[in-house]
């Protein structure tokens, strides 16, 4: 009779387990996150929001501002979608001053007008990519009949003004691919490759080719081989105004890429330069060397204005755009288009006035500025600060937008769910959707400060959110 009675009440209890709300088992795998030694001196913050009608199902520590790493990009792609809609395309003008004589000599500048298109020159899009871009302008000139130009290519990116990068951002980062600054004439994703001659551990690495050439920039490289299994340590770094930029830091010997990505200086000269070499190659003469904004200001001249225009280089639409944004986290993407957010409410395009234009469209919907106190557009920022049930509430609002398909398609899949991540030094965070028990959710999780591992970190934290994946 004893043993009948304690068999059922182990099936009672086990019940009883099997049988708990999530808010119980949530809270249970979140105690035993933020007791991990890992998490000892580290903030820990989760938000779970009803993703239709905005019921909190969970919170610990929701109004405790935190660094997002790159989760911020969910806010500032949601943001986007509202302001500018997902049809928005950006239009790179691109035409001439002067005239054309009858030998086809066009006494004046051939200018790209750049209006801040983040992919112009990318290979993400077959209609954005280099050649394809190249193309368009070299037949518009061939067209328009001009045979030698007796003047510059000049790359105007005078729409955004010439701070590109955000402040708060570290030195470390800018002179790297997802450091590139921002530029109203991108180029390439503002970026170029680096390849590595390694050798033999704690022996100099040597770099001998870049892709596409830049011979206009000088390479110095202090790179050091490393043991294999340490990864890729090293970072580019170049002195503004300067033309040698420096290779420091580790590479590990077992890397199977041989090579870096590092940030354009001058997008806009890059842009000018590439068409030049084209117009030469096709027997176009060109008789001045290119120039950008940057490199006629430096020289006390003015851009000119284009006179006439050969044609309108139209990018992939907003969606399209924000697929690639939050599929590889592309910062330069995120900055673009807070700058753009600003133009388009009528401000002067700063990253500053993005982020007003941001905190102050989600004020109006009920959420207080001070809890999305940012520097940024992307999160590379670590002075950014936003709660995670600020980042919940956004993720929510935008499950009854018409684009809400668009900007779900383009969340990565992380743990078989729908999110995007975040990390920098000593932060990992994620924010998306997931589905328990036919109600769809919507989270974001965020642990700054932790110690040791971020592989280590992020599947405990991964642990927490399988509770929200229905058994």
């Amino acid at each position: 009779m004893i043993r009948k009675t304690w068999l059922v009440s182990i099936l009672f209890l086990s019940g009883n387990i099997f049988a708990q709300p999530l808010p119980q088992k949530l809270q249970a795998a979140f105690n035993r996150l933020q007791a991990d030694s890992q998490c000892r001196y580290a903030s820990v913050s989760l938000t779970v929001l009803d993703a239709k009608t905005g019921e909190q199902v969970f919170a610990v520590n929701p109004n405790m501002g935190l660094a997002t790493a790159s989760t911020l990009k969910t806010i500032t792609t949601i943001t986007a979608f509202n302001l500018l809609g997902k049809d928005f395309q950006y239009q790179t003008l691109f035409g001439y001053s002067g005239t054309i004589g009858a030998d086809g000599t066009l006494n004046g500048d051939v200018i790209i007008k750049g209006a801040g298109d983040p992919t112009l020159g990318s290979w993400r899009y077959e209609s954005s990519h280099e050649n394809h871009i190249l193309t368009l302008m070299t037949d518009a000139l061939q067209k328009a009949g001009i045979k030698k130009i007796n003047g510059r290519i000049i790359g105007d990116d005078s729409v955004f003004g010439s701070q590109s990068i955000p402040e708060g951002w570290i030195w470390m980062d800018v002179g790297n691919y997802y450091g590139a600054g921002t530029s109203g004439l991108c180029w390439r994703e503002n970026q170029f490759d680096i390849k590595l001659k390694t050798g033999r551990v704690d022996s100099l690495i040597s770099a001998y080719r870049e892709v596409p050439a830049i011979p206009y920039l000088n390479f110095k490289s202090e790179l050091i081989n490393a043991r294999a299994g340490t990864g890729d340590n090293a970072y580019a770094f170049l002195p503004v105004g300067g033309k040698m930029m420096y290779l420091r830091g580790t590479y590990a010997i077992d890397q199977s890429k041989k090579s870096i990505s590092a940030a354009l200086p001058d997008p806009a000269y890059d842009a000018a330069f590439r068409l030049a070499d084209t117009l030469k190659h096709l027997g176009i003469l060109v008789s001045n060397e290119p120039e950008s904004t940057g490199t006629l200001n430096a020289k006390g001249l003015q851009t000119p204005q284009i006179a006439t225009n050969l044609t309108t280089i139209l990018s992939p639409r907003l969606s399209q755009i924000i697929y690639w944004l939050n599929q590889k986290s592309i910062n330069l993407y995120a900055e673009q288009l807070l700058k753009t957010i600003a133009w388009k409410a009528g401000k002067q395009p700063s990253t500053a006035n993005g982020v007003e234009v941001v905190q102050n469209f989600w004020k109006a919907r009920g959420i207080d500025p001070k809890s999305l106190n940012i520097f940024d557009g992307s999160g590379l920022s670590p002075g950014d600060r936003v709660t995670t049930l600020t980042m919940a509430t956004i993720l929510q609002s935008a499950k009854a937008a018409t684009w809400f398909p668009e900007f779900y398609e383009s969340l990565p899949t992380y743990n078989n769910m729908k999110m995007k991540s975040g990390s920098i030094l000593n932060v990992l965070t994620f924010a998306g959707y997931q589905t328990y028990k036919g109600r769809e959710l919507c989270f974001s999780i965020m642990v700054n400060n932790y110690n040791g591992s971020s592989r280590e970190v992020k599947e405990k934290m991964f642990r927490v959110l399988d509770e929200m994946k229905a058994p």
